[in-house]
């Protein structure tokens, strides 16, 4: 089902865990599958001066193995870019990079695309600066999709009621 590459970054992640110091970070997750993803950068000039660069990334991620190395693939490709190439890296170059996915398995690489996406669009907000168009599209649709999550979920729970008090007593909740 994964080639090696997939594999490969699976088993040995590349620029897992959290950075102690980050400048921004962004957060993602898929509802169907249970995949969440965080992405962190630390920003800084680069050589010269004269843009910014991603100089530091990590991630943690709680997700399938395709999860996992779309995170690794997109730490790899985003760490020394300037924050404008960085906006650019879309699903299908982390999925041609790792040799391709499963098709069931590409929504894993939108989702780490868009994780680094988040975290470019909070460290621009905390600066206060402009949004480049391309980003605030992606962070727009990533707004919409969980909106509609959040709605049909509501419906969900409306629909079978919740669980009464006395049925949950006692039981640790996974979801707090």
């Amino acid at each position: 089902m994964y080639n090696e590459t997939v594999l490969e970054h699976f088993r040995e992640p590349h620029n897992q865990g959290r950075l102690e110091e980050y400048s921004a970070i962004g957060k993602v997750g898929n509802v169907v599958c249970g995949d969440v993803m965080w992405m962190y950068i630390l920003v800084a000039p680069n050589a010269d001066g004269s843009d910014e660069v991603i100089a530091d990334i990590s991630w943690e991620t709680f997700g399938c193995t395709a999860a996992i190395a779309t995170s690794s693939m997109v730490s790899d490709l985003a760490k020394g870019k300037t924050l404008t190439q960085a906006i650019d890296i879309t699903n299908e170059m982390v999925a041609e990079k790792l040799g391709g996915l499963p098709k069931p398995k590409m929504h894993c690489s939108a989702l780490a695309a868009d994780a680094l996406n988040e975290a470019i669009y909070d460290y621009y907000t905390k600066q206060e600066r402009p949004i480049p168009e391309p980003l605030r599209r992606r962070h727009d649709r990533i707004l919409r999709h969980r909106e509609e999550v959040e709605k049909r979920y509501e419906a969900f729970l409306s629909k079978e009621g919740t669980p009464s008090a006395d049925a949950s007593e006692g039981q640790d909740s996974v979801c707090s």
